[in-house]
């Protein structure tokens, strides 16, 4: 009866030793932090990612992540909620990715600022619930995945245009280039052969146009002598004793004599025939009218009226 009695009082000390040390642990191991609530929404998949995982601000953990859920609103939207120190200095330009830790590819939400984000340094707006949200954007792995499947699509595309390339109607038109450019290349071959007499006869060729360059040369040079030559006649001829002058000064003196003498005595000679082209007239008008004049000479004229010895006509009398 003693021996039961010791039994039941160390297994009630054993338990209230084990009640009292959990009761410590988790007295001491409580977090007094009032932590800042945060939502993320997204539609990447969000793969490792677990409850408590951690939240880092620039790598450094800050929080953690306390609710994974769906978007009852919006079908195929992921709701992610976490806590974060206050002090973190989470704006309107911070975004959150998602990384993964190592090989274990354990998920961390890793939070960034957007240094050009035109809202850099503004609060961040609240969500319906009044929970502040932060964008997701794509992560390395997440850029990697979709970079791989365009590059996939790239390589598919290749290969199909390959595979039209290397078609049988195609190949047989490759082989058909490639007979044509062996071809070519058998009729380029022959192209030296063909040319080598031309190269032969390049130097007579040369030494003639040498010899053509030198006639050539000799030839501006008369040129540019018969060119001065020409000037300087020009200079003799325009001089003020040249020929020209002279020959100026020899047309102004028959210009002179021309208009004070000759134009003169042309003018008088031309009355002088005019006056006996009007006297010759005037005889032979008198020849006309009376022939006799001729033999018997010029007769006086009767006296007019009012002269003396005018007699009038009888006729002309009153009776």
């Amino acid at each position: 009866m003693e021996n039961r009695s010791h039994a039941l009082i160390a297994g009630v000390f054993t338990v209230t030793l084990i009640t009292l040390a959990v009761l410590l642990a988790i007295w001491l191991g409580r977090d007094k932090i009032q932590r800042v609530p945060y939502e993320i929404i997204t539609r990447q998949a969000v793969s490792g990612l677990n409850l408590q995982a951690a939240v880092r601000y620039k790598g450094i953990k800050v929080g953690n992540v306390t609710d994974i859920d769906f978007d009852p609103a919006q079908p195929g939207q992921i709701i992610l909620r976490l806590e974060v120190m206050p002090d973190t200095p989470v704006t309107a330009a911070t975004f959150a990715t998602l990384g993964y830790q190592g090989v274990t590819g354990i998920a961390f939400v890793q939070l960034d600022e957007d240094d050009k984000h035109p809202a850099a340094g503004r609060a961040l707006s609240g969500s319906d619930g009044g929970i502040t949200r932060i964008p997701m954007r794509p992560g390395a792995l997440q850029n990697l995945e979709q970079r791989g499947m365009a590059i996939l699509s790239q390589a598919e595309e290749l290969t199909r245009r390959l595979n039209q390339l290397l078609a049988p109607e195609n190949q047989q038109k490759l082989m058909r280039t490639v007979e044509m450019a062996g071809k070519a290349a058998e009729q380029w071959s022959q192209v030296p052969a063909q040319l080598e007499p031309g190269l032969k006869q390049l130097p007579v060729v040369l030494l003639q146009a040498r010899n053509t360059l030198n006639g050539m040369e000799q030839l501006s040079a008369q040129a540019t002598q018969l060119s001065g030559n020409l000037n300087n006649l020009t200079l003799q001829l325009q001089a003020k004793d040249g020929p020209l002058y002279r020959f100026s000064q020899t047309m102004d003196l028959l210009n002179q004599n021309l208009q004070g003498e000759t134009l003169p005595r042309l003018n008088q000679l031309s009355q002088d025939a005019r006056t006996s082209l009007r006297s010759v007239g005037q005889t032979a008008d008198q020849l006309r009218e009376r022939p006799q004049s001729l033999l018997f000479g010029n007769t006086t004229p009767l006296p007019g009226p009012g002269e003396p010895g005018f007699v009038p006509p009888a006729n002309s009398q009153k009776p």
